[in-house]
């Protein structure tokens, strides 16, 4: 009997070596052939998102509100008084009745939250809620790139609604005004 547990316990020992060789033997030629074809190329890389140009503005602005130094910084708010926006499949014009807030630290670090509306050339009204914040040295000109989200009703401005955007805003004079010109970008 104990001569039969031997065999049994070599056979299983034999079985369990037989069964680690061919899955590392499995694992291995799977390696090889993933090697074999892949060619290095970008194609073979997973999607790297781009950007895609939506649409650029250009806003003009009121006059400036300070209400003085918080213990967060610098608050100035500036109200946003019209201006125009256009892009491949969207234009028409920016409402005025909306507003920036803006708060700048003592560390140099700029915040941007602006909420107003954009009306599209077929009265689609849009709100526009964009978000950034820039940390530049004193002096330096400040170039903020934001986090837009849109709320846009259902129909054929509804895709503005989901996906990632990104946007750069500039200041900038148009006709004397002062003005922001900012440029909206999907992620795809």
């Amino acid at each position: 009997m104990s001569k039969r547990i031997d065999e049994m316990s070599r056979a299983r020992r034999a079985l369990s070596i037989a069964a680690l060789v061919a899955v590392l033997w499995a694992g291995t030629a799977y390696a090889r052939q993933a090697n074999s074809n892949s060619t290095g190329s970008q194609k073979d890389a997973p999607d790297i998102p781009h950007l895609e140009f939506v649409f650029e503005e250009f806003v003009t602005l009121g006059a400036s509100i300070h209400p003085g130094e918080t213990p967060f910084g610098e608050r100035n708010i500036v109200p946003i008084t019209g201006g125009t926006f256009s892009g491949p499949n969207i234009r028409g014009k920016v409402m005025s009745g909306g507003w920036d807030w803006q708060l700048a630290t003592k560390t140099g670090c700029h915040s941007i939250q602006a909420d107003y509306m954009i009306q599209a050339d077929d009265g689609a009204i849009i709100n526009v809620i964009n978000k950034g914040t820039s940390c530049a040295s004193p002096g330096a000109n400040i170039r903020l790139i934001t986090t837009p989200t849109f709320e846009a009703p259902l129909g054929p401005h509804a895709w503005l609604n989901g996906g990632a955007f990104v946007g750069t805003l500039e200041l900038a004079t148009v006709d004397g005004k002062p003005t922001v010109h900012i440029r909206f970008y999907q992620v795809k």
